[in-house]
């Protein structure tokens, strides 16, 4: 199944989530570390204020079982795939992938 969010303008910062609820059960949301696939298709791990391939991660927080990562920037008509990888409470990694299409309104 693939995930898509809605379209983020280059000039949004605009925040993003992946609700782990379903996959989490009584087990707890510990950290999560965000990726965005390079020009290459390369997924390269970001922190504060990474730049790829145009795309700016601004910042990642959690809040019980929600993941978000705040994006800014972004090339128009490019569609970039980023992954959320999170580790829980009891030890277990989950990972998924989000289309993100930039797109100017």
């Amino acid at each position: 199944m693939a995930y898509k969010w809605p379209n983020k303008d280059k000039d949004e910062i605009a925040d993003y989530s992946v609700d782990w609820s379903r996959f989490l059960g009584t087990d707890t949301l510990a950290a999560a570390t965000w990726f965005i696939d390079d020009a290459n298709g390369l997924k390269t791990q970001v922190s504060d204020t990474s730049i790829i391939n145009g795309l700016q991660f601004v910042t990642g927080t959690i809040s019980g079982r929600v993941a978000t990562a705040r994006f800014s920037l972004g090339t128009n008509n490019i569609k970039y795939n980023i992954t959320c990888r999170i580790s829980t409470g009891n030890g277990l990694q989950y990972e998924r992938s989000v289309a993100l299409t930039v797109k100017e309104k």
